[in-house]
Parts: C-alpha cells; structure tokens; sequence
C-alpha cells in the first residue's frame, strides 16, 4: 500500500490536521488520496450522501482531499454514552452500547477484519492513503489489543510520521519515551518526527533538533509554528454546525508546507523505505 500513518506523542498534538495537510497537499499536486482512521472515539460526527456516519476528523480530511466521504475512511466510530459506555458505529451504522472492557474483550478480531477489508477498499481506489493514529502507540496496558496505531501501521505496511506538540513542554522527553516503549520491529517504522505548535524564534531549537536526530537516528521532517485555526476538532465542542472553508484548509496546508521537508513526506509516501 502507497501511504503513510500519522501517529502521535500523545492526544491533541495535531495528527489529524497533519494528516489534513497532506491529503490537500496530495490532491492540489492531482494525486487521488483519501483519508483513513481505523476507530475513532468522538461525540462528533458528520453524515456521508449514503445517510452513514462518521468522525467530523475524517470528513475534514476527506474534504481536503477533494473526495466525497466514505464509511470505510473511519470503519469503526465510538460515541460517549452514559455509565462509561459507548455507542459501537461500525462502517456508519450503529452496532450496539458496551463497556470499554466488553469491547475490549469481544470486539478485538471482528474489528481487525474490519480494518483489513476498510483499507483493502481504500488502496484498490485511491493511490495513497494517509493513516491516522489515535492517543499514544505507547499504551501498554492497551496495546496487546488496540486496533488504531502500530497494528494498523504494520497491518497497511506504511511507514509513520510521528508527531510531537511541544506548546506545553517536555517535547524531548515524550519523543524519546515513545520510541524508547516501542518494539524495535515497530520502532523501525518511524521514519520522521514533527514538532507542532511551536511559538517563538526557532532558531533557537536547532540544538533541540540536532540533539532529537542524533539521539534517535531519526529525521526532524519540521517545526510547525503555531497556526490559530477554527477546524473541525474529534475531542473539542462543536462550532454550531460550522465547517472549515476550504480556503482555511488551503491556509493550513500552505503553512505546513512551508515548515516542513515536503519532498522528504513524499519520498515516504512511495513507501519504499520501511525497515531500512
């Protein structure tokens, strides 16, 4: 599979708009791409013209991929219920209300199943697909069983981004800490780093790249300065039913390309370089 997974250090470093980025960078450069999110926890949600639904994330990413938005781009969507429930939304139909633990527990190989056919669909369609992680792929109290990081990423075969938000601090420390917990198979799999959110003069941390790159073996793809957005946010309240324009998607896009080594982001994307 042509494509890349965007994963993260944590939640709300800014991988879905990473992932929104490339897929407009991707389709104004007239490459067919389309957006993936193997499970989605979110309240919001946004209807595709087939009445199915699916993450308001996947259905940004897809807008700036200039596609229209398929269930199979966020197969499996968990909506907060009450009593630490969920609603299980299973390729935009609603399957059924657990637990996480009843999920946890009889979820697990329907939902890989899931995911595999979700991207076969995806890849036979489009030329590249653009993955997206959720949370930490260091979980380890959850990662014999999660089905939206490094299993997805050595399931499609891509090599991932990782992506780092340095606004509250500790940025070499969640770097390092993620790939220190890391398999060394899936740790191999990471080819570029990306700090996000950066304010200030970034001259100033050009020892902090050059300390990251040596330390890890691993490339600084970028360091993105802060970028005020009224996006589309999976874990944020609603904007009373406002969407990104798309001239914000082309701002966002611009300002990315601008701060990181885009060539280098398409090398990965012909994916030619996992495990070397």
């Amino acid at each position: 599979m042509k494509g890349l997974m965007v994963q993260g250090t944590a939640s709300s470093v800014g991988k879905s708009l990473v992932c929104t980025a490339i897929c407009r960078l991707l389709a104004n450069e007239g490459k067919q791409v389309a957006p993936f999110k193997s499970q989605n926890m979110s309240s919001l949600s946004i209807h595709t013209e087939d009445g199915l639904e699916i993450s308001v994330s996947q259905s940004l990413q897809a807008r700036a991929a200039k596609i229209s938005y398929l269930a199979e781009m966020n197969p499996i969507l968990l909506k907060p219920a009450r009593n630490l429930e969920s609603d299980i939304i299973v390729l935009g139909r609603k399957l059924d209300r657990m637990s996480g633990m009843r999920y946890r527990e009889q979820f697990f190989e329907k939902g890989q199943e899931l995911i595999k056919n979700s991207l076969n669909l995806l890849s036979e369609s489009y030329e590249y697909v653009i993955l997206e992680g959720a949370g930490s792929p260091v979980e380890v109290n959850l990662r014999d069983r999660e089905l939206v990081n490094m299993r997805v990423a050595d399931l499609a075969d891509v090599p991932v981004i990782l992506v780092a938000n340095i606004e509250y601090g500790g940025v070499f420390a969640s770097i390092v800490g993620t790939l220190v917990l890391l398999p060394e198979v899936q740790r191999a799999r990471v080819k570029g780093i990306i700090i996000n959110k950066f304010q200030g003069d970034v001259s100033l941390f050009e020892d902090g790249i050059d300390f990251i790159e040596t330390y890890t073996g691993i490339d600084v793809l970028g360091v993105i300065p802060y970028f005020a957005n009224e996006f589309e946010e999976e874990d944020g309240e609603e904007k009373r039913g406002q969407m990104a324009s798309d001239e914000q998607i082309n701002e966002w896009a611009y300002h990315f390309k601008k701060h990181v080594q885009w060539e280098k982001v398409l090398s990965l994307l012909k994916n030619d370089v996992v495990g070397k």
